[in-house]
């Protein structure tokens, strides 16, 4: 009987160890991808954001005739930079310069920048052109280093500008060193962004504007000791391979145990790698069971009933990372798309003031009050988690610069009404026109003038928004149509799906419009994390 207890004490102790065990690599294996997938968004976002900024660059450089020193360096100066642009090396430009007209061009950019300047190396008999390292921001002492290299000489930078004039887009270079052929050289990979002379459906080039990127830098910004712990993380290009890691944080110890995750980092694939710390040896609850199950045949019973309850408890904890993981991906997802609305409008917004702008002061004057009015209207979406927001807390953000509480100027009265995302957005950008246009001729520019916009709930979801002037100087029956009658008569109505009435009356500006009043259904998934987190297990 002594041996059967034992033999059977024994067992059980065996079975409580491998279910503790099994249940410990399970929870390990589920925070590993989880810790995966966080790394790899994180890095996906900080190169969505350089290529926003690149594609901005492009933007403006495509409407100049030639780009001067000073006007790039005051570009790169007022975009500032971030904590989510971290890990790149700066933002530089890089024309194309034919083979014929390279010592022009070395002296012109000499005598404006005040330096020698020299392209190299030489095209070869095969390239009729160079595309030097003209331009860089900020320049530090291993910047100015690279200052005239011929980029297109090196056959990985020259294999990503090619694929970036294919696709248009912000294309990643493979792995190669920031400052070819010099010492101290760092490991790492360039973001180009192709320049394109505008109305030439890109078949003429005029170069590049690009960002590199330190390898280490770029993950280790996106690395925290409570994301990632005593675990390993590495950062290939390309496949798994030992000759295509491109940076890496080591782990407390190798254990082979890794899961990874490939993601295309401005359309370049990479593959972010997370390795476990934790080894084949025993847990320390797996110890402390052995030696108790052992010791104590008495409480044998009570160690299998608490070692049941913690595989429950296991579970329902694995259950909870795959869901949170789960809606994760399904917000990266939203976020990304609404990130591609976003920039949709600001390019079209680009493009038409680009067309009016009669010189580059009105583009840059004209383009920053819109996208501050997008900036107001995202400023309230943020606060309510990209969730509905009042149409009155919309009027009162773009018409807060001419509110004043002494006088009644303005007249706000209506109905509370909750606007979707994408209709606040294009709604606060047709009030940002009407407001500019008030101020700078209407009922906003005399201090007699006087605004009232009212709105009113009409039937099959939709709310009528009716802007009125008065008081205000005498509006002129003939009159050129302007880039903020266009933007309100064509990009809102077409964003809204209904048609805007504006009409320029002799006694003030009169504008309805109506938008619709969508039902939240995109906010369900928000709902169900809220109670999920509130189930979450302690412990």
């Amino acid at each position: 009987m002594p041996v059967i207890i034992f033999l059977l004490i024994t067992a059980i102790t065996a079975l409580s160890v491998f279910a503790i065990e099994r249940g410990e690599r399970q929870r390990e294996k589920a925070v590993l991808g989880e810790t995966t997938q966080v790394i790899a968004s994180s890095l996906d976002r900080r190169v969505n954001t350089s290529g926003s900024y690149l594609i901005a660059g492009a933007a403006l450089i495509s409407t100049l005739d030639r780009v001067p020193a000073n006007l790039f360096r005051r570009f790169a100066t007022e975009l500032r930079l971030d904590a989510d642009y971290r890990g790149s090396v700066g933002i530089g430009w890089s024309p194309i310069v034919p083979r014929g007209q390279i010592d022009a061009f070395e002296r012109m950019v000499s005598s404006e920048t005040g330096q020698n300047f020299e392209i190299e190396p030489r095209p070869s008999r095969e390239s009729n052109f160079a595309v030097p390292v003209t331009f860089f921001e900020p320049m530090e002492e291993e910047s100015r280093l690279a200052v005239g290299f011929n980029m297109y000489s090196e056959e990985t930078r020259r294999e990503a500008m090619q694929e970036a004039i294919r696709t248009g887009r912000p294309t990643a270079s493979g792995k190669l060193d920031l400052v070819q052929n010099r010492e101290g050289a760092r490991a790492g990979f360039i973001v180009y962004m192709p320049v394109f002379e505008p109305g030439t459906d890109q078949e003429l080039i005029r170069g590049f504007v690009y960002s590199p990127f330190n390898s280490q830098d770029f993950l280790d910004s996106v690395l925290t000791r409570e994301l990632v712990g005593r675990r390993g993380v590495r950062l290939y290009d390309g496949a798994p391979e030992p000759a295509n890691l491109i940076a890496s944080h080591a782990p407390e110890r190798l254990t082979g145990n890794v899961t990874r995750i490939e993601v295309q980092l401005a359309d370049r694939p990479m593959t972010v790698e997370v390795e476990s710390a934790r080894g084949d040896a025993l847990s320390l609850l797996s110890m402390i069971t052995l030696l108790f199950g052992i010791a104590v045949a008495s409480l044998s019973m009570l160690v299998a009933r608490l070692l049941t309850q913690q595989a429950h408890e296991d579970q329902a904890a694995l259950d909870f990372y795959a869901e949170q993981n789960s809606i994760r991906n399904s917000l990266t997802r939203e976020l990304n798309h609404r990130v591609k609305n976003t920039l949709a409008n600001v390019l079209s917004i680009v493009a038409l003031t680009r067309r009016r702008a009669s010189s580059l002061e009105d583009f840059a004057s004209g383009l920053d009050g819109r996208i501050r009015a997008l900036s107001a209207t995202h400023d309230l979406l943020t606060q309510s988690e990209w969730g509905t927001t009042p149409l009155r807390a919309v009027l009162e953000a773009e018409l807060a610069p001419y509110a004043n509480t002494q006088d009644d100027t303005l007249h706000f009265e209506g109905p509370e009404v909750e606007l979707a995302p994408n209709d606040a957005l294009s709604f606060g950008l047709a009030i940002h026109e009407l407001a500019t246009n008030a101020s700078k001729y209407g009922a906003l520019s005399v201090e007699e003038g006087r605004l009232s916009v009212t709105w009113s709930r009409l039937e099959a979801g939709l709310v009528e928004v009716v802007w009125q002037e008065a008081g205000g100087p005498p509006v002129p029956q003939t009159r050129s149509r302007g880039f903020g009658t266009e933007l309100i008569e064509k990009i809102v109505a077409h964003e809204l799906k209904h048609p805007v009435d504006l009409r320029f009356a002799p006694e003030g500006v009169r504008c309805v419009l109506q938008v619709p009043v969508r039902k939240p259904t995109e906010f369900r998934m928000r709902a169900r994390s809220k109670k999920l987190s509130d189930h979450q297990p302690e412990g």
